[in-house]
């Protein structure tokens, strides 16, 4: 694979025989002309962010990873399962695997599981979800002078920061990339 096809955020590639996801690319030369790409990767198994260099030379190998549509089913202690929409197998991952992404889960709600060498590595959340605000303080008067947020309990036991006029029983919509507040739903 080129160096070009390096900078497409959300390539999933190969690296020491583990899945990444490139999360930031940038081009680069030196001052012989030499091409370069600086890029940031994700482990889809560990979850773990590294930066990476990768020269004009350099053989990169895309990840085969397949994506399965799943329904959450629910959480236990520490574990979640999914199940499958075709096959209806239930699919199982320690809550620690899916690095909090697990606040965002509604029951019945879709996601992507990737596979990779036919193991269950990780989910793909939609990019933005609508969720119930169980438990939110109440805004203080007067207290505009900057942008204030407070913290909200979400509907899925979760907790998110969000601005003072959001209160109990409003939907609210979610990044799930980021994990931030982006408007009412």
């Amino acid at each position: 694979m080129g160096l070009h096809e390096l900078t497409k955020p959300g390539l999933l590639l190969v690296l020491n025989n583990e899945p990444y996801r490139v999360v930031f690319s940038q081009h680069a030369r030196t001052a012989q002309r030499r091409a370069f790409v600086r890029t940031k990767l994700k482990n889809l198994i560990t979850g773990q962010t590294v930066e990476k260099t990768f020269n004009a030379s350099d053989k990169v190998e895309e990840a085969n990873v397949d994506k399965v549509r799943a329904n959450f089913l629910y959480a236990e202690k520490d574990q979640v399962l999914f199940m499958n929409n075709k096959t209806y197998e239930q699919i199982s991952f320690r809550k620690d695997s899916l690095f909090g992404q697990d606040k965002f889960l509604k029951e019945g709600g879709e996601v992507n599981v990737l596979i990779f060498k036919n193991n269950p590595i990780s989910i793909e959340l939609p990019n933005k979800v609508d969720l119930l605000v169980v438990e939110a303080p109440p805004s203080v008067k007067g207290n505009s002078a900057t942008s204030p947020t407070k913290t909200a309990i979400l509907e899925t036991g979760g907790s998110i920061t969000v601005p003072i006029f959001i209160k109990e029983g409003d939907v609210i919509r979610i990044n799930t990339e980021t994990g931030e507040y982006v408007e009412r739903a």
